[in-house]
């Protein structure tokens, strides 16, 4: 595996959560630079530091939802 992408999205609480699609990968954080390091860490401790799956790069999709009036 080359990379590993991360599905962010606006808590309802507040915040942000984070989800690795196709892995079991979950956090969230209150700001997006707080979220940015728990993905880091937590793709660290889901693989082991010699395990050959371990991505190289991590890819955030940021998804943000927006109501407007008609």
């Amino acid at each position: 595996m080359t990379e590993v992408i991360f599905l962010i999205e606006e808590a309802l609480e507040g915040g942000y959560t984070a989800r690795a699609l196709g892995e079991g990968i979950f956090t969230e954080a209150e700001t997006l630079e707080e979220l940015r390091n728990n993905i880091k860490e937590a793709v660290d401790c889901y693989y082991e530091e010699d395990d050959e799956n371990k991505p190289k790069l991590i890819r955030l999709h940021l998804v943000k939802e927006e109501l407007i009036t008609a």
